[in-house]
């Protein structure tokens, strides 16, 4: 079975950043340790890292917000043949009702670009916003908003 780096991240997510215990955090190494016990491959988990990396150095930086509220954002080509309709859509969306700013959104869109993927899905898309606004101080009344459609909707396949 070939893993990505976004299950990668997916299993990290799912087993520590959304743990009750938040006490108990495992260094890189015992995490590198069971993440190849869990059949990762070491480049998906370093690549991975990376990503989390990314994420974390904008966690306790002020994001500049120079757009006003209700801008428009035009995407890239690249960011076009990464992100389909639907996703650009759901951003936009997430952006009017105001559960997305400029800021979070961009920080979203960069996290998207810099995984291995050439295209995410909307279900990945939303896994990624989850997380960005997980990592981002601020961000909980988007994340419990994002966390309930995500968990909805997930529930709602589980019968």
């Amino acid at each position: 079975m070939k893993e990505s780096m976004f299950d990668v991240l997916m299993y990290l997510f799912e087993n520590y950043y959304m743990d009750d215990d938040p006490e108990w955090h495992p260094d890189r190494e015992s995490l590198h340790v069971e993440l190849i016990e869990a059949g990762f491959t070491p480049g998906e988990i370093n690549k991975a890292f990376e990503w989390l990396d990314g994420l974390a150095q904008y966690r306790d930086v002020s994001l500049p917000n120079p757009q006003p509220r209700r801008a428009l954002r035009v995407y890239t080509d690249a960011e076009c043949q990464r992100l389909d309709l639907e996703c650009r859509g759901f951003i936009l969306f997430l952006e009017q009702m105001d559960i997305l700013t400029p800021a979070s959104r961009e920080l979203i869109i960069d996290r998207v670009m810099a995984l291995d993927a050439e295209e995410v899905d909307i279900d990945q898309l939303k896994w990624i916003i989850l997380m960005v606004l997980f990592n981002q101080p601020g961000e909980e009344a988007a994340y419990a908003w994002m966390e309930d459609l995500v968990f909805d909707e997930y529930a709602g396949k589980l019968h």
